[in-house]
């Protein structure tokens, strides 16, 4: 991969943003293995952040009463039922006690996952909003000012994640700060302070990712074999995830894409394409006005007749 601003390992995006003597990045590490969706990081993210509530309907699908990130939503707790062939997993559930099956003849358990926005290394909504809305913080992270957002929608579908969202009641697009407000007063995010078995956890990124990959270790080492990291990795599509996850299945499985690239990484090459074809088009304009702009010459054919030359 071509390494520019719009793509491939960065290193210090905040100094790169402009701001110098910035702290070391920080970052989530979501470990799902340990979430028991209790919703804390839910509750408290609307309520520090005063988030009117968007959630309070029966969806069906299981205890998901949000069912997804949104405007009104910036921590969203998936519940995901699976019927697996053995007991092993330490997530699985009995569907009845003393140990019930499923149709499938294997057990039920239960993936449950606390997804937020991802604050990406390369943000494609930062790189197309056209008003300084979205900015990079001093912390690396990701921000929206949603007194300067005009609505314009351009960063909802140039995230690769699905997270940026506009509310239908005034257009302007809103997602998680990461807690700016709490991070300037050397506070942590308020999911991470809520969430009682540490399955978010906040901290400095690179020390972040170095847990992470110790706690795959041991889970590998316990026969948790599918355990595995989602965009901690720096040279992904997105320059790796300033929020980053330990995930028990497939990243579909959790709704998440398996290969995320941010959006704008071509916007360069397609510039330059443009570009040549624009002057392919002009080169074109100008030999037709020139070829029709030559004098027409007369004279005579061998046949003694007047012709055009």
């Amino acid at each position: 991969m071509t390494h520019h601003l719009l793509s491939g390992p960065e290193h210090d995006p905040a100094r790169d943003a402009g701001h110098e003597n910035a702290p070391p990045r920080v970052g989530f590490f979501t470990d799902t293995s340990v979430c028991i969706g209790c919703k804390a990081c839910e509750v408290a993210c609307k309520e520090w952040n005063a988030i009117p509530e968007d959630g309070l309907t029966f969806t069906g699908m299981s205890y998901d009463n949000t069912q997804g990130l949104g405007a009104s939503t910036w921590r969203h707790v998936a519940f995901i039922e699976q019927s697996v062939p053995t007991s092993d997993g330490r997530t699985e559930l009995p569907l009845v006690s003393g140990g019930g099956t499923s149709a499938s003849g294997g057990e039920l358990r239960w993936l449950m996952s606390s997804d937020v926005c991802k604050h990406c290394t390369h943000a494609a909504c930062l790189d197309v909003c056209p008003t300084g809305s979205l900015f990079r913080t001093e912390f690396g992270t990701v921000v929206v000012q949603d007194d300067i957002c005009n609505g314009c929608g351009y960063c909802v579908p140039a995230c690769p994640y699905g997270v940026i969202e506009q509310r239908p009641s005034d257009g302007r697009a809103f997602k998680c700060t990461m807690c700016y407000d709490r991070l300037g007063a050397g506070l942590e995010p308020a999911c991470a302070k809520a969430c009682p078995t540490e399955s978010i956890q906040f901290g400095e990124l690179e020390e972040l990712r170095e847990r992470a990959a110790l706690r795959v270790d041991q889970l590998h080492k316990e026969g948790v074999t599918e355990a595995r990291l989602y965009g901690h990795d720096p040279q992904d599509g997105v320059g790796g995830d300033g929020a980053f996850f330990l995930l028990l299945d497939e990243p579909e499985v959790y709704g998440l894409p398996p290969d995320p690239v941010v959006t704008t990484r071509d916007l360069p090459v397609m510039w330059r394409h443009a570009a040549t074809a624009a002057l392919s088009l002009v080169g074109g304009i100008a030999l037709s006005f020139a070829l029709t702009g030559l004098p027409v010459r007369t004279g005579r054919t061998r046949t003694g007749r007047k012709g055009r030359t």
